[in-house]
């Protein structure tokens, strides 16, 4: 079936859908992964945008029950330049098409994501839509241009918690799953025996976080994003976490003003939207970037230990850095463009990264700081 995806600058790309008919409209971006397109559809900071695939043969490995990152597909429509309905792979359940079918995503293919993505890398990330039932170019560029931006959009109330809620141990079938997360099990005793509490402020939660903090012995405590600090410190926490999500970081005035309430009343570690959150309520400001990060194999340097590490990454906005209070510490920087990948305040106990140190998909360079934020707590521990 043939589709046409118009870009607001007017730009046409030709492609056909092998997921039947519809129209979508979003904020159209690259991903450079080479694999691991479940968990990156399965990613709510997808919410509002159009994602294509750097890489060239998409669904050659399918569909299994065990990789998602949330429950649903959160991105609008999936952009690959060959989709592979043959799958083969031993965890296999279904192919990709059956998944973006059950979910009502459109998928498409037969595009040139080649010229596509080095238009979004040269004109930035833009608006567009995705159709396969109006095929008139000039009234998709005119829906494209009068469908909703990113900027200004608070999209984490589409995809938070509707409750609290409490994990104690996520339920996973992977029988490799003690290979890709590294525990110190004398440590996940302690934690375990303590009691760790950690107050998760759900803004478009992963699944892997969860699977990391659980395995290390930690309770966690899940919270809508419009959740008060009075809300939070109700469970008597022992580190709050402050998830990623998607759309723009300045739109979330009261998750914002809830973080800032808690600073210094509990060790905080924040991914992603996290960390932006994190130093809008410190004081900084945040700035949408051209085309933004999203791949598996973004270079990023620990200007405390001068270690580079490959991480995985998905965002669109960025901390300014010459926005930040003189008491809190750049600790990594973007190796591509030399942005804010991490701060830090030592005085309240608070980091954070722009980067996804739980990966899924991606390197594992960084799950080490999950482990950091549990020897903060331990060491802060009133149990």
């Amino acid at each position: 079936m043939k589709a046409l995806i118009a870009l607001e600058d007017g730009r046409i790309f030709e492609g056909r859908s092998f997921t039947g008919e519809g129209e979508v409209f979003g904020e159209i971006v690259f991903n450079t992964s080479m694999t691991g397109y479940q968990e990156i559809l399965t990613d709510p900071s997808y919410k509002g945008q159009m994602v294509t695939m750097t890489y060239p043969l998409i669904g050659n490995y399918g569909i299994n029950e065990e990789d998602n990152e949330s429950s649903s597909i959160h991105m609008g429509a999936f952009i690959v330049r060959e989709y592979q309905d043959f799958y083969s792979n031993w965890r296999a359940k279904r192919s990709l098409a059956d998944f973006l079918k059950h979910h009502n995503v459109l998928g498409i293919d037969q595009v040139d994501t080649r010229a596509l993505t080095r238009h979004i890398r040269l004109a930035g990330a833009k608006k567009a839509v995705i159709s396969t039932k109006d095929l008139d170019p000039e009234s998709l560029i005119k829906k494209a241009q009068d469908s909703p931006g990113l900027i200004g959009r608070n999209l984490v109330k589409e995809v938070t918690c509707d409750a609290p809620y409490i994990v104690e141990k996520v339920d996973d079938s992977r029988r490799y799953i003690k290979r890709y997360i590294k525990v110190d099990d004398k440590k996940a005793k302690i934690v375990k025996e303590k009691g760790i509490k950690i107050a998760v402020i759900d803004c478009g939660l992963k699944l892997n976080q969860l699977r990391i903090f659980t395995a290390f012995g930690c309770k966690c405590h899940i919270f809508p994003a419009n959740s008060s600090a009075q809300d939070i410190m109700s469970i008597d926490p022992d580190g709050i976490f402050l998830s990623n999500g998607p759309g723009d970081p300045a739109a979330l005035t009261e998750t914002i003003s809830t973080v800032r309430s808690l600073l210094g009343r509990r060790p905080i570690f924040g991914i992603c939207l996290g960390h932006q959150i994190l130093s809008l309520a410190l004081g900084a400001k945040t700035y949408k970037l051209k085309f933004g990060h999203r791949g598996g194999n973004q270079p990023v340097k620990n200007l405390k230990t001068g270690r580079i590490e490959i991480t995985a990454q998905n965002h669109g906005f960025a901390v300014d850095q010459d926005s930040l209070p003189s008491d809190v510490e750049v600790t990594y920087i973007n190796l591509n463009d030399s942005t804010v990948e991490g701060i830090c305040h030592e005085g309240i106990k608070a980091f954070s990264v722009q980067y996804h140190p739980e990966n899924a998909p991606g390197p594992h360079d960084a799950q080490y700081l999950f482990e950091q934020f549990i020897d903060i707590i331990l060491e802060e521990c009133r149990v």
